[in-house]
């Protein structure tokens, strides 16, 4: 009789339910345990709450985002009272900061703006869906293109990514025509401005349903399915301690959050996919202390601004009836609406940044009545530029043992740096940024750097390599160094400098990770056998 495997999942995202999928895919005796800290926030597990309809509901479902510590602490451990909109990169309903002051907040002064979301569906059950793909420098070294190639559109399928959402907006065709004009002949073939990809499903009254994790997990949670026999998922089930001998996992320590007990789950495979900051910490607390775990943290500094899009120049691209038409579109869905959103791609040498600019009928922020464009009818863009964070050592999280957070971990302080290089090209990057804005209209928000932590994409902090030699935390396969049975995924292996969001990229090195594992457990079985 062949041993049936029995894998542990911690975390809940994107790249758990990705490891979940593919393991049950490939292994037809496995069976697949989920473990999330936080709890389920809508009907379907790990659903986007953008697609809830009902405002109310959809509060309710970003409050339960700290799980547990919901409630009368929400204040305190930093979770926005109300929508905080600076654009859209910066710190939303549904995160809680890092550091948020209170007794075990973390230490994070130099990352003030650092935060997480806890709940089923991790940061996707509140991600603004942005899916591009990973070019020139960004991509990683040591997998060829040809793989990396198919592992993208493995994670894309995953992920139901299009390009059709905003592809019909006369709108933002203008847009874009518009940022062409100012940019295209300075920009590679293929890496103009285009529309956004997004994690999604076109609906047939024009409206998008959100991809979170639920679409990664696919027929895990479809009752009655074949998959969903082999597959458990436990919110309000925090993780404690990865077990081990010392060069082998033997499972996780897992306390119910509803009753206080605790209790060892065997497994045969660990994966830990929480996130840059929780899952190094639940590897230090565990004992396993690679050299670079939490350090090399990165993220995309972020520069902003807010613009009133110009009457004369939209006009001499789109219609007064095209207007309405795309005004109509958005209001039959006032609380999510479906926005023209149009991006210019990283590419190297000559753009190694990602613009994003957002189509909106008013601003994220009260304009004074009668204040300069305060009214103005063809609307405005919300326009982020991102830019890169170089690895460094130096940047990272640390844990201290003799001081618990609040939730009896080793707590965590954060490090983190913007260096010369940074600082040039935050500066070539805001002179783009006033570029394009001049090109599409007026500034009513000048160009501004977010805080540190902004952007909620942050990478490094167990990153992969092709040797053990003190600079990776896991190989090339996303094996933690010295046990064959670890696992981690998530942005936090991503082990370059990036201007993109990287859910999409993390997704794909989960693909390689997780068949990677199939074949040893399949392996391990047969020799059993």
């Amino acid at each position: 009789m062949t041993h049936q495997p029995t894998i542990a999942v911690v975390g809940s995202g994107p790249i758990g339910a990705a490891y979940a999928r593919l393991l049950l895919e490939n292994l037809p005796d496995a069976h697949v345990t989920m473990f999330e800290a936080g709890p389920q926030l809508t009907a379907t597990p790990g659903e986007s709450v953008r697609n809830i309809p009902d405002p109310d509901e959809k509060e309710h479902a970003r409050e339960m985002s700290q799980g547990p510590q919901a409630g009368s602490l929400r204040e305190e451990l930093g979770i926005p009272l109300a929508p905080v909109v600076e654009g859209m990169f910066t710190a939303r309903q549904g995160t809680h900061l890092l550091d948020f002051g209170g007794q075990g907040s973390a230490h994070s002064e130099t990352f003030p703006a650092g935060a997480a979301s806890t709940n089923v569906g991790g940061m996707a059950a509140h991600w603004t869906c942005a899916t591009p793909r990973p070019a020139f420098s960004e991509k990683i070294p040591f997998i060829d293109d040809a793989e990396w190639n198919g592992l993208i559109e493995v994670a894309e399928k995953l992920l139901h990514v299009q390009s059709a959402a905003f592809a019909d907006s006369a709108i933002g065709g203008a847009i874009r025509t518009l940022l062409d004009e100012e940019f295209g002949d300075e920009l590679p073939d293929g890496y103009g401005p285009s529309t956004l990809p997004v994690a999604g499903d076109p609906q047939p009254d024009g409206s998008m349903r959100w991809a979170g994790s639920d679409v990664v997990l696919g027929e895990l949670i479809e009752p009655g399915s074949e998959l969903s026999k082999r597959f458990t998922l436990k919110d309000l089930s925090l993780v404690r301690r990865v077990e081990h001998d010392g060069t082998r996992i033997t499972g996780v320590t897992v306390e119910d959050l509803r009753s206080g007990q605790t209790s060892f789950f065997e497994a045969d495979l660990v994966v830990v996919a929480a996130d840059a900051f929780r899952s190094p910490q639940l590897l230090w607390a565990s004992g396993i202390r690679p050299r670079a775990l939490g350090h090399y943290l990165t993220e995309h500094p972020v520069v902003i601004s807010t613009v009133a899009l110009d009457e004369d120049r939209m006009a001499r691209l789109a219609t007064e009836e095209q207007l309405a038409e795309e005004l109509a579109r958005r209001a039959l869905n006032p609380v999510d609406p479906v926005a023209a959103v149009n991006r210019i791609p990283f590419s190297e040498p000559d753009h190694p940044f990602s613009l994003q600019v957002m189509y909106s009928e008013t601003t994220p922020f009260p304009m004074p009545p009668g204040a300069p464009y305060s009214d103005n009818r063809w609307g405005y863009v919300n326009m982020g530029y991102g830019m890169r964070k170089q690895p460094r050592f130096e940047d990272g999280v640390t844990f201290d043992d003799s001081e618990p957070d609040y939730r009896g971990f080793p707590n965590m302080r954060v490090t983190y740096a913007l260096t010369p290089a940074e600082d040039a090209e935050i500066a070539e990057g805001t002179a783009r940024l006033r570029r394009a804005g001049e090109a599409l209209g007026h500034f009513v928000a000048e160009p501004r750097l977010l805080p540190a932590g902004s952007s909620l994409h942050y990478q490094g902090t167990m990153r992969m390599g092709l040797a053990d030699d003190g600079t990776s935390v896991a190989d090339p396969w996303s094996r933690v160094w010295g046990y064959d049975n670890l696992v981690v995924g998530g942005n936090a292996l991503i082990p370059t400098a990036t201007a993109m969001n990287p859910t999409l990229m993390s997704v794909a090195i989960a693909v390689r990770g997780a068949r990677a594992a199939a074949e040893r457990l399949a392996a391990a079985e047969y020799a059993e056998a």
